[in-house]
Formats: C-alpha cells, sequence, structure tokens
C-alpha cells in the first residue's frame, strides 16, 4: 500500500504552478500519482519525476474458443501477427517507434509456434492454447499459477533493465470472449453488457458469441478470481494478471491498455487491492465492455480515440501524456519563482 502522508505536500506543489488551480486537469492527477509513486520512504515529495525506458509487453496467447467462430480471422492469425511484431510492422511497433517506447513479445502459448532468435521474443508456453471455455476449463489452477509466476517473473526482468513505466499488450485471435467470460463472472449484470465486436463480427456471430461467452460465464460465476482464470481465461491474460502484481510489489506504475488489458487489471485487483494506486488508465476502447471494467475499478483514462485494436496501442499512445505531466511537475515555475503575484 502507498504511503499516502506526502499527498497534501505534492498537490501543494502542483498548486502553486503557475497556472489556475486544476488547469492542468488529468495531467495534474497523473503527476500526483508519480511523484507520490516515486516519493515512498522519502521525508519530502519528490523533486523530480523520473521516466525511464518505459516499455511495452505484449502477451500474445490462442484460445480454443476460436474454432467457435467468434473472430473474423483464424487462430493461425496469433503466430502471423507475432511474425509482425517482431519485424517491425504492427500498429504497436509504430507508435513504439514514435515515441521511443521499447517492446518486447511474450509467447504465452500460442497454437503455431514462432521460430526466431529475436532478442525481443521471450518464449514462456503454458501450452498450445486453452480449451474451449464455453465447453470445458480452459486450463488447470496448475497452468494458472505458473502464468502468474512467468508473468511477475517478465516484469521483475523488465525492471531490473531499467525500465520504470511499463505496459501490456496482448494478441490471441478469441481473446475478447475470453475476457468478457472473466469480466461477466466477476461482476454483476448481464452477459451481453460485457461482449463486443471484437475483430468486427457480424451480427450472427455476435449472438453465437454472446451464447458461448454466456455458457462459461455462468459455470465461472461465484468463483474466486484464480478458478474464474481457470475457467475461462486465456494464458496471456493470466500472464498479464501477474505482470500487474509485480508491478506493484515493485512500486512501479502500469499504463493500462483496453479491453482485454483492463479485464486483467480487474483480476489482479481483486487478488491484490493495491494494484490498483500504481495503474494509470490510457483509454476508452470501443469494446463495449471496457466501460464496465473501467467502472468497476473507477478508472477515468486519459485518452479516448474510439480505439479498438488492443496490442498495447493505446497505452503507448498515452506514454507522451505521462511524459508532459512529469515535465510540468519537473521544470513549470512556481508564482514565486517566476515572481507572479495572485490574489485569492
Amino acid at each position: 500500500m502507498l504511503d499516502t502522508s506526502l499527498s497534501d505536500a505534492i498537490q501543494n506543489r502542483i498548486d502553486q504552478k503557475t497556472k489556475p488551480l486544476g488547469a492542468l486537469g488529468k495531467l495534474e492527477a497523473v503527476a500526483h500519482q508519480l511523484a507520490l509513486i516515486q516519493s515512498q520512504g522519502l521525508a519530502q515529495p519528490v523533486a523530480h519525476i523520473c521516466i525511464n525506458q518505459p516499455t511495452v509487453l505484449v502477451f500474445a496467447g490462442d484460445h480454443g474458443i476460436a474454432d467457435e467462430g467468434v473472430s473474423i480471422a483464424p487462430s493461425a492469425v496469433t503466430q502471423q501477427m507475432v511474425l509482425n511484431f517482431l519485424a517491425g510492422g504492427a500498429g504497436v511497433n509504430c507508435f513504439c517507434r514514435a515515441n521511443q517506447v521499447a517492446l518486447k513479445v511474450i509467447d504465452t502459448g500460442i497454437l503455431l509456434p514462432v521460430e526466431s532468435e529475436s532478442e525481443q521474443l521471450i518464449v514462456q508456453r503454458l501450452g498450445e492454447r486453452t480449451g474451449n471455455l464455453a465447453k470445458e476449463p480452459a486450463m488447470t489452477m496448475a497452468q494458472v499459477e505458473q502464468g502468474i509466476t512467468l508473468g511477475r517473473q517478465v516484469v521483475l526482468d523488465t525492471i531490473q533493465n531499467g525500465s520504470n513505466l511499463v505496459m501490456f499488450g496482448e494478441m490471441g485471435i478469441g481473446n475478447t470472449s475470453s475476457a468478457a467470460a472473466i469480466l461477466a463472472a466477476l461482476s454483476d449484470g448481464d452477459v451481453e453488457s460485457c461482449v463486443g465486436l471484437g475483430t468486427g463480427i457480424s451480427p450472427q456471430q455476435y449472438r453465437n458469441k454472446v451464447a458461448l461467452v454466456a455458457a462459461g460465464a455462468h459455470r465461472a460465476k461465484g468463483l474466486a478470481p484464480k478458478a474464474v482464470l481457470a475457467e475461462v481465461g486465456g494464458f496471456e491474460i493470466v500472464q498479464i494478471v501477474g505482470a500487474f502484481l509485480a508491478a506493484a510489489e515493485q512500486q512501479i506504475p502500469v499504463l493500462v491498455d483496453g479491453f482485454i488489458v483492463t479485464v486483467a487489471a480487474l483480476v489482479a485487483t481483486q487478488l491484490q487491492p493495491t494494484c490498483r494506486e500504481f495503474m494509470i488508465f490510457a483509454h476508452h476502447s470501443q469494446e463495449s465492455g471496457h466501460q464496465r471494467a473501467l467502472a468497476i475499478l473507477d478508472a477515468n483514462p486519459l485518452l479516448d480515440l474510439d480505439l479498438r485494436l488492443g496490442e498495447g496501442t493505446g497505452a503507448v499512445l498515452a506514454v507522451p501524456l505521462v511524459r508532459a505531466a512529469a515535465e510540468f511537475y519537473n521544470t513549470m515555475a512556481s508564482f514565486a519563482e517566476a515572481g507572479v503575484e495572485v490574489t485569492c
């Protein structure tokens, strides 16, 4: 849990900048959160927020439910997209280059493994793909525990290599179905509000997807979070949960991406509530379930760009805003420093 004893002093520092109170909106909240995190153990608020080597970890995994036609693409596309990430041709690669963000790709269990010597590829497979969540458990509890451990380790390694701001992306045909089932199982309300169009399926495919997700969610309803993951989770989602837990333990902020990553964030907060203190929500996704997950987490994202790509793209696009928040905190003059007099 964060020590908030310096919170008022940090807010006072922000309020004394040469601007009207609250004039920088959400950037002020980000600066306050970053300063509070980096002031842990200090007697005074940190004078300089450091953003070092922002890194996005893209977790890829395949899903048995993909055989039910819940996506416009077959599972083979997951492998093709992993190769695209490694070749630098995907959307997230473009935004990483534009914003000086490092990228790693994690094979958590894709149907068709990738043969590559790339230093960007990390292989920690839990299997070839999950079971069909509509008909059977997605994985065993042993796989859940192993996945959480592996997700923790990749974040610990990333921090050890110098990063103090991490993001998580995902790739996996069928994973919006898994995320929707997790959300439905862990929250109140109807299943349909958790299920979106994913890759852009037809109305008939959507109705089928709702029914399949409902079958899995009904089986998982009322179970503990890890048991829900075993019933309807994904290998990549499980590892992202572990990644969130490790970031919080190391007191490292996470820029939270869209629907699937937000659902993993929700699971992480149910396992360890203090994880929420280290989350900065990047954007609103077009996936219908994302609004529900954000509401549960009391999250107010920085951006609303009508995104629904995944891959960590929304989180990477928010990096300049995080840097801007740190910069104004670090270098914007106070009224006293600038010789500006204001009256109440």
